[in-house]
């Protein structure tokens, strides 16, 4: 049986939630070779990866609901 290709939605869901998992299980294996051939979603990781480098930097912690709200402002809520 042929295994379904991960999704943009999928990939920017799991970079938001799961930045700093093991970079070499199955999951990240699959989301970098989407980053390879999706265009989009490598500006995307780009964009979260320059926030959170911000978010350290000035040592900003963000409410839990603030967070929730973004996600489904995104549509990567569950």
């Amino acid at each position: 049986m042929k295994k379904e290709k991960i999704t943009c939605k999928e990939v920017m869901k799991h970079v938001c939630e799961s930045l700093g998992e093991n970079l070499n299980d199955d999951k990240c294996v699959e989301i970098r070779n989407h980053l390879d051939s999706c265009p989009n979603c490598r500006e995307y990781f780009k964009s979260v990866e320059i926030t959170i480098e911000c978010y350290r930097k000035y040592n900003v912690q963000m409410p839990e609901e603030a967070h929730d709200r973004l996600m489904k402002m995104l549509g990567l809520e569950d």
